[in-house]
């Protein structure tokens, strides 16, 4: 089975998406010299977040949003690496934008974008328009699916993407809380799938960024600071035999439920509840 390194940064982010595209190149850069095939970058990482470097929209100028998005495509072609990034994505007027993870291959090509479905109450009332779909894709034969911070809080999403067959979730997030990390962390050992976990560098003191086991244990972390941190997916490590071998086939047979209903008896003894 294939083995996938995997960067997951915590960047700092501007309000200038001049300045995010130089840092996010930056951070490519820093992957693929680590061996990298992939690397995360947190919510709105090009554009900006709404609420945190963002209080309006025509304060963006969408064609440098757009010229740093190219370049980060040019970069990732000249480093060999794929690239998650958040970003807002500009809609036609008078629609509000969607926020946003571009999915961009070691071609430099733009080849999906999630686009965040559960957005809060004050992102869908005054910010972003929500997305509808998952977006699965594939690296050197390990599958990948996409969610964004809030969403971390819809369990349904995760289990949908356990169906997917996906190998690793990647959660870019701009957190307001420490649990957040606690939740991911849950939702990697539920469902028996690698989590990568991006935030900024302006929350560090919730937690660090990281990749997380299938069992739920973080493998590796952002030690300070801007920077990232590199680990490997590998579906063969015989740490994760009861995670991906046992508890995984066995959970989604039992979500099917004919291994319990055969096993169904007629005894009043069960079917009295009241009965000592």
């Amino acid at each position: 089975m294939p083995s996938v390194r995997v960067a997951v940064a915590q960047s700092s982010i501007s309000p200038d998406p001049r300045v995010n595209g130089a840092t996010i190149r930056s951070v490519v850069r820093a992957a693929a010299a680590q061996g990298a095939r992939l690397v995360q970058l947190p919510e709105g990482a090009l554009s900006g977040y709404a609420k945190a470097q963002v209080r309006s929209w025509d304060d963006v100028d969408w064609a440098v949003v757009d010229d740093e998005l190219d370049r980060v495509r040019a970069a990732a072609r000249e480093a060999g690496v794929w690239v998650v990034l958040g970003s807002a994505h500009r809609l036609g007027a008078p629609h509000r934008p969607h926020n946003s993870v571009y999915v961009i291959s070691d071609r430099g090509e733009l080849v999906d974008r999630y686009d965040k479905r559960m957005c809060s109450h004050t992102e869908v009332s005054d910010f972003y328009t929500p997305g509808f779909e998952s977006v699965v894709f594939e690296v050197d034969g390990l599958r990948f699916g996409v969610a964004v911070c809030i969403e971390v809080n819809f369990p349904e999403l995760f289990a949908d993407y356990e169906r997917a067959g996906v190998d690793c979730v990647l959660l870019s997030a701009y957190p307001v809380d420490s649990v957040f990390a606690t939740k991911a962390r849950a939702h990697a050992a539920i469902n028996c799938y690698w989590v990568g976990l991006s935030a900024p560098a302006e929350t560090r003191e919730l937690f660090a960024s990281a990749l997380i086991g299938p069992d739920g244990r973080c493998l590796a972390e952002v030690s300070s600071g801007s920077d990232l941190v590199v680990g490997d997916i590998d579906t063969d490590d015989p740490d994760f035999h009861v995670a991906l071998d046992l508890a995984r086939p066995w959970r989604a047979r039992a979500r099917v439920g004919d291994i319990y209903a055969e096993r169904r008896v007629d005894d009043v003894r069960s079917r009295e509840r009241t009965v000592p």
